[in-house]
């Protein structure tokens, strides 16, 4: 899986620090009922709530993986109309895009 760089450097500086959060993210992802992929999908939503491309990218390759079709992750997009405004929307839906034609092409 894609890690950028900076991510990469930094987990070989403070690996220390990088397998404790590693260890929270499983434990948050183990505390309840909710499978993975609809795990993936909240998190696409947070990360688009953020306004994080690199979380946004992320989290689309991941739900993919996950099993999450790719009208799924874009309703995902779209349901942030609402709730985060159409400038954030549409940057998170261009990205998402670009990712599921990434994936397409491979």
């Amino acid at each position: 899986m894609y890690l950028p760089e900076i991510y990469d450097k930094f987990r070989q500086q403070y690996a220390d620090i990088t397998e404790k959060y590693q260890q929270l993210g499983l434990a948050c992802r183990a505390a309840g009922p909710l499978d993975q992929k609809v795990q993936d999908l909240v998190k696409l939503g947070i990360a688009i709530g953020a306004n994080s491309q690199g979380a946004v990218r992320s989290h689309t390759r991941k739900a993919l993986a996950a099993g999450a079709t790719p009208e799924e992750i874009i309703q995902s997009v779209l349901l942030a109309l609402t709730t985060t405004g159409f400038p954030n929307m549409i940057a998170a839906l261009g990205w998402v895009r670009e990712v599921l034609e990434k994936e397409q092409a491979e």
